[in-house]
Protein backbone atom coordinates (compact mmCIF):
# COMPACT_ATOMS: atom_id res chain seq x y z
CA UNK A 1 0.00 0.00 0.00
CA UNK A 2 1.20 3.28 -1.09
CA UNK A 3 -0.58 6.09 0.56
CA UNK A 4 -0.29 9.89 -1.06
CA UNK A 5 0.57 12.74 1.52
CA UNK A 6 -1.64 15.17 -0.60
CA UNK A 7 -4.65 12.79 0.10
CA UNK A 8 -3.27 12.30 3.23
CA UNK A 9 -3.63 16.23 3.46
CA UNK A 10 -6.96 16.27 2.51
CA UNK A 11 -8.42 13.83 4.87
CA UNK A 12 -6.78 15.83 7.80
CA UNK A 13 -8.49 18.98 6.29
CA UNK A 14 -11.51 17.21 6.18
CA UNK A 15 -11.76 15.85 9.19
CA UNK A 16 -10.90 19.89 10.61
CA UNK A 17 -13.06 21.42 8.67
CA UNK A 18 -16.16 19.27 8.15
CA UNK A 19 -17.11 19.85 4.19
CA UNK A 20 -15.81 19.06 0.75
CA UNK A 21 -15.97 22.55 -0.07
CA UNK A 22 -14.41 23.73 2.56
CA UNK A 23 -11.69 21.51 1.95
CA UNK A 24 -11.13 22.58 -2.01
CA UNK A 25 -11.23 26.38 -1.06
CA UNK A 26 -8.32 25.78 1.57
CA UNK A 27 -6.69 23.37 -0.93
CA UNK A 28 -6.91 25.43 -3.87
CA UNK A 29 -9.15 22.04 -5.67
CA UNK A 30 -12.24 22.01 -7.09
CA UNK A 31 -14.88 19.97 -5.14
CA UNK A 32 -15.42 17.45 -7.57
CA UNK A 33 -11.42 17.01 -7.39
CA UNK A 34 -11.46 16.79 -3.77
CA UNK A 35 -14.22 14.02 -3.90
CA UNK A 36 -12.23 11.96 -6.52
CA UNK A 37 -8.72 12.19 -4.75
CA UNK A 38 -10.66 10.90 -1.18
CA UNK A 39 -12.26 7.99 -3.31
CA UNK A 40 -9.00 7.27 -4.56
CA UNK A 41 -7.80 7.22 -0.55
CA UNK A 42 -10.46 4.43 0.44
CA UNK A 43 -9.33 2.35 -2.73
CA UNK A 44 -5.99 2.30 -1.63
CA UNK A 45 -6.45 1.27 1.76
CA UNK A 46 -9.66 -1.02 1.48
CA UNK A 47 -11.92 0.65 3.62
CA UNK A 48 -14.36 3.41 3.74
CA UNK A 49 -13.13 6.50 5.31
CA UNK A 50 -16.03 9.23 5.13
CA UNK A 51 -19.54 9.48 5.59
CA UNK A 52 -22.18 11.56 4.67
CA UNK A 53 -24.41 13.30 7.35
CA UNK A 54 -27.01 15.85 5.61
CA UNK A 55 -24.69 18.59 4.24
CA UNK A 56 -21.36 17.78 6.24
CA UNK A 57 -18.96 14.63 5.72
CA UNK A 58 -17.80 12.68 8.76
CA UNK A 59 -14.73 10.49 9.15
CA UNK A 60 -16.18 6.95 9.99
CA UNK A 61 -14.07 5.01 13.09
CA UNK A 62 -11.51 3.90 10.77
CA UNK A 63 -11.36 7.31 8.97
CA UNK A 64 -10.29 8.85 11.99
CA UNK A 65 -7.88 5.95 12.83
CA UNK A 66 -5.94 6.60 9.42
CA UNK A 67 -6.53 10.42 10.54
CA UNK A 68 -4.08 9.80 13.55
CA UNK A 69 -1.56 8.29 11.35
CA UNK A 70 -2.03 11.20 8.65
CA UNK A 71 -0.86 13.83 11.40
CA UNK A 72 1.77 11.91 12.48
CA UNK A 73 2.89 10.76 9.28
CA UNK A 74 2.56 14.91 7.87
CA UNK A 75 4.45 16.07 11.07
CA UNK A 76 7.30 13.49 9.96
CA UNK A 77 7.48 14.90 6.59
CA UNK A 78 8.37 18.33 8.64
CA UNK A 79 11.10 17.25 10.90
CA UNK A 80 12.60 15.39 8.38
CA UNK A 81 12.86 18.53 6.18
CA UNK A 82 14.32 20.56 9.05
CA UNK A 83 16.31 17.78 9.86
CA UNK A 84 18.15 18.02 6.50
CA UNK A 85 18.18 21.56 6.39
CA UNK A 86 19.94 21.41 10.10
CA UNK A 87 22.17 18.78 8.41
CA UNK A 88 24.00 20.85 5.82
CA UNK A 89 26.61 23.54 6.90
CA UNK A 90 25.33 25.87 4.36
CA UNK A 91 21.19 26.31 4.38
CA UNK A 92 19.42 25.12 1.70
CA UNK A 93 15.88 25.97 1.82
CA UNK A 94 13.03 27.76 -0.27
CA UNK A 95 10.59 29.62 1.81
CA UNK A 96 7.27 30.39 0.64
CA UNK A 97 5.87 33.75 2.49
CA UNK A 98 2.36 35.43 2.68
CA UNK A 99 2.84 39.24 2.88
CA UNK A 100 0.77 42.75 2.14
CA UNK A 101 1.34 45.55 0.73
CA UNK A 102 3.36 47.74 3.49
CA UNK A 103 5.15 44.94 4.55
CA UNK A 104 6.65 44.15 1.20
CA UNK A 105 7.32 47.76 0.42
CA UNK A 106 8.84 48.57 3.93
CA UNK A 107 10.51 45.46 5.51
CA UNK A 108 11.08 42.67 2.59
CA UNK A 109 13.67 44.53 0.51
CA UNK A 110 16.35 45.62 2.91
CA UNK A 111 15.59 41.99 4.71
CA UNK A 112 16.25 39.93 1.87
CA UNK A 113 18.99 41.77 0.70
CA UNK A 114 21.00 40.92 3.41
CA UNK A 115 19.46 37.09 3.90
CA UNK A 116 20.85 36.75 0.23
CA UNK A 117 24.46 38.08 1.24
CA UNK A 118 24.71 35.89 4.86
CA UNK A 119 22.52 33.04 3.70
CA UNK A 120 22.63 32.76 -0.31
CA UNK A 121 21.09 29.12 -0.09
CA UNK A 122 17.48 30.28 1.57
CA UNK A 123 15.58 31.40 -1.30
CA UNK A 124 12.45 32.80 -0.33
CA UNK A 125 8.89 33.43 -2.85
CA UNK A 126 6.43 35.72 -1.60
CA UNK A 127 2.85 35.58 -2.37
CA UNK A 128 0.20 38.78 -1.72
CA UNK A 129 -2.62 38.12 0.84
CA UNK A 130 -4.89 39.85 2.60
CA UNK A 131 -3.70 40.56 6.12
CA UNK A 132 -7.08 38.53 7.53
CA UNK A 133 -5.68 35.71 5.27
CA UNK A 134 -1.81 34.72 6.09
CA UNK A 135 -2.15 32.52 9.34
CA UNK A 136 -4.65 30.56 7.96
CA UNK A 137 -3.34 30.07 4.19
CA UNK A 138 0.37 29.17 7.02
CA UNK A 139 -2.15 26.80 9.04
CA UNK A 140 -2.90 24.81 5.92
CA UNK A 141 0.47 24.57 4.38
CA UNK A 142 -0.23 26.63 1.96
CA UNK A 143 2.75 28.87 3.05
CA UNK A 144 5.98 27.91 5.24
CA UNK A 145 5.66 31.59 7.00
CA UNK A 146 3.19 34.40 7.08
CA UNK A 147 3.25 38.08 8.74
CA UNK A 148 0.37 38.41 10.75
CA UNK A 149 -0.93 42.09 12.59
CA UNK A 150 -2.09 42.40 15.72
CA UNK A 151 -3.81 46.25 17.05
CA UNK A 152 -3.74 47.46 20.45
CA UNK A 153 -7.89 48.14 20.51
CA UNK A 154 -8.34 45.01 18.60
CA UNK A 155 -6.11 41.95 19.36
CA UNK A 156 -6.59 38.86 16.37
CA UNK A 157 -8.00 35.52 17.65
CA UNK A 158 -4.81 33.22 17.60
CA UNK A 159 -4.41 29.40 16.41
CA UNK A 160 -2.14 27.50 19.42
CA UNK A 161 -0.97 25.31 16.55
CA UNK A 162 1.11 28.53 15.32
CA UNK A 163 4.47 30.14 16.47
CA UNK A 164 4.23 33.63 16.82
CA UNK A 165 7.25 35.84 16.73
CA UNK A 166 7.00 39.74 16.74
CA UNK A 167 9.34 41.95 14.10
CA UNK A 168 8.01 45.30 14.59
CA UNK A 169 5.52 47.35 16.45
CA UNK A 170 4.40 50.63 14.09
CA UNK A 171 2.17 53.83 14.84
CA UNK A 172 -0.63 54.81 13.13
CA UNK A 173 -1.11 57.96 11.94
CA UNK A 174 -3.41 60.58 10.17
CA UNK A 175 -3.47 61.04 6.92
CA UNK A 176 -4.99 64.27 5.62
CA UNK A 177 -5.23 66.30 1.92
CA UNK A 178 -2.19 68.55 1.92
CA UNK A 179 -2.62 72.11 3.56
CA UNK A 180 -6.19 70.96 5.33
CA UNK A 181 -4.71 70.43 8.85
CA UNK A 182 -1.30 72.70 9.75
CA UNK A 183 -1.24 71.00 12.97
CA UNK A 184 1.58 68.78 14.51
CA UNK A 185 -0.48 66.92 16.11
CA UNK A 186 -3.92 65.82 16.01
CA UNK A 187 -7.41 63.96 17.61
CA UNK A 188 -9.57 61.44 16.19
CA UNK A 189 -12.18 63.07 17.10
CA UNK A 190 -11.32 66.40 14.82
CA UNK A 191 -11.22 64.45 12.36
CA UNK A 192 -14.54 63.53 12.59
CA UNK A 193 -16.34 65.47 10.02
CA UNK A 194 -14.27 64.57 7.20
CA UNK A 195 -15.37 61.95 5.12
CA UNK A 196 -13.28 59.18 5.28
CA UNK A 197 -11.28 56.42 2.91
CA UNK A 198 -11.19 53.11 4.98
CA UNK A 199 -11.12 49.51 4.60
CA UNK A 200 -14.17 47.63 5.18
CA UNK A 201 -15.82 46.65 8.80
CA UNK A 202 -14.71 43.14 8.44
CA UNK A 203 -11.00 43.55 7.52
CA UNK A 204 -8.53 43.39 11.02
CA UNK A 205 -7.26 47.31 9.83
CA UNK A 206 -10.91 48.68 9.21
CA UNK A 207 -12.36 47.38 12.39
CA UNK A 208 -9.18 48.62 14.62
CA UNK A 209 -9.91 52.21 13.00
CA UNK A 210 -13.78 52.01 13.52
CA UNK A 211 -12.96 50.93 17.28
CA UNK A 212 -10.78 53.70 17.45
CA UNK A 213 -12.89 56.31 15.94
CA UNK A 214 -15.69 54.75 18.22
CA UNK A 215 -14.00 55.58 21.44
CA UNK A 216 -13.43 59.24 20.62
CA UNK A 217 -16.71 59.48 20.60
CA UNK A 218 -18.06 59.40 16.58
CA UNK A 219 -19.31 57.14 13.95
CA UNK A 220 -16.55 57.78 10.72
CA UNK A 221 -18.55 58.80 7.52
CA UNK A 222 -17.00 56.57 4.89
CA UNK A 223 -16.67 58.06 1.76
CA UNK A 224 -14.96 55.39 -0.43
CA UNK A 225 -14.22 51.76 1.05
CA UNK A 226 -11.01 50.12 -0.16
CA UNK A 227 -8.72 47.65 0.78
CA UNK A 228 -5.19 48.48 -0.03
CA UNK A 229 -2.88 51.60 1.60
CA UNK A 230 -1.66 52.28 -1.37
CA UNK A 231 -5.15 53.40 -2.91
CA UNK A 232 -6.62 55.00 -0.01
CA UNK A 233 -3.45 57.44 -0.01
CA UNK A 234 -3.77 57.45 -3.78
CA UNK A 235 -7.40 59.01 -2.49
CA UNK A 236 -6.14 61.12 0.11
CA UNK A 237 -4.17 62.91 -2.26
CA UNK A 238 -6.36 63.44 -4.56
CA UNK A 239 -8.27 65.81 -1.45
CA UNK A 240 -11.21 62.88 -1.33
CA UNK A 241 -11.17 62.12 2.38
CA UNK A 242 -8.96 61.04 5.00
CA UNK A 243 -7.46 58.28 6.52
CA UNK A 244 -5.25 56.45 9.30
CA UNK A 245 -1.87 55.17 7.58
CA UNK A 246 0.94 52.94 9.74
CA UNK A 247 4.74 53.07 10.07
CA UNK A 248 5.52 51.34 7.38
CA UNK A 249 3.07 52.30 4.83
CA UNK A 250 4.41 55.78 4.87
CA UNK A 251 7.47 54.60 2.11
CA UNK A 252 3.83 54.40 -0.53
CA UNK A 253 3.11 57.82 0.25
CA UNK A 254 1.61 60.02 -2.98
CA UNK A 255 1.98 63.69 -3.74
CA UNK A 256 -0.73 65.53 -1.80
CA UNK A 257 -1.07 64.05 1.44
CA UNK A 258 0.44 65.36 5.17
CA UNK A 259 0.81 63.51 7.74
CA UNK A 260 0.09 64.22 10.71
CA UNK A 261 0.95 62.12 14.39
CA UNK A 262 -2.43 61.23 16.77
CA UNK A 263 -2.51 62.53 19.84
CA UNK A 264 -3.48 59.31 21.50
CA UNK A 265 -1.38 56.77 18.99
CA UNK A 266 -2.80 53.48 18.07
CA UNK A 267 -0.50 50.85 17.52
CA UNK A 268 -0.14 48.05 15.94
CA UNK A 269 2.19 44.78 15.99
CA UNK A 270 3.79 43.36 13.27
CA UNK A 271 4.91 39.34 13.46
CA UNK A 272 5.89 36.39 11.85
CA UNK A 273 3.35 33.09 12.06
CA UNK A 274 4.88 29.59 11.33
CA UNK A 275 3.95 26.04 11.72
CA UNK A 276 4.95 25.02 15.71
CA UNK A 277 7.04 22.14 15.38
CA UNK A 278 9.06 20.24 18.04
CA UNK A 279 12.29 20.64 15.51
CA UNK A 280 13.01 24.84 14.33
CA UNK A 281 13.36 25.20 10.93
CA UNK A 282 17.05 27.03 10.41
CA UNK A 283 15.53 28.83 7.04
CA UNK A 284 12.49 30.13 8.99
CA UNK A 285 14.90 31.34 11.73
CA UNK A 286 17.11 33.61 9.26
CA UNK A 287 14.32 34.54 7.45
CA UNK A 288 12.68 35.98 11.22
CA UNK A 289 15.92 37.70 12.16
CA UNK A 290 16.33 39.24 8.78
CA UNK A 291 13.12 40.61 9.29
CA UNK A 292 13.85 41.59 12.71
CA UNK A 293 16.87 43.52 11.86
CA UNK A 294 15.67 44.93 9.07
CA UNK A 295 12.26 46.48 11.37
CA UNK A 296 15.02 47.94 14.05
CA UNK A 297 17.15 49.69 11.33
CA UNK A 298 13.96 51.29 10.80
CA UNK A 299 13.24 52.52 14.04
CA UNK A 300 10.76 49.57 14.41
CA UNK A 301 12.14 46.96 16.34
CA UNK A 302 10.81 44.52 18.83
CA UNK A 303 12.48 42.75 21.67
CA UNK A 304 10.13 39.85 22.67
CA UNK A 305 9.18 36.87 20.97
CA UNK A 306 5.49 35.72 22.91
CA UNK A 307 2.36 33.95 22.17
CA UNK A 308 0.05 36.20 21.08
CA UNK A 309 -2.16 35.91 24.23
CA UNK A 310 0.41 37.36 26.20
CA UNK A 311 0.99 40.91 24.20
CA UNK A 312 -1.25 43.20 24.89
Amino acid sequence: MELSLRRLQMLRELHLRGTVTAVAAALHYSPSGVSQQLAQLEREVGVQLVERHGRRVQLTDLGLLLFDHAEEILGSVERATTALEQAQDGITARLTVGVWASVASGLLPPALAALAVDHPGVRVHTSELAPEATAAAVRDGKLDVSFVIDYSNYPMDWDPTLTRTVVAVERLHAAVPTGSHPSETISLLELADYPWILAGARSHFGKAVRIACHRSGFEPRIAHTVEEQPTALALVGGGLGVTLVSDLALSLLPPGVDIIALDEPVMRTVSTAHRSTSTPRGSIDLFIQAVRTAAAEQGLGASSSLPLADVD
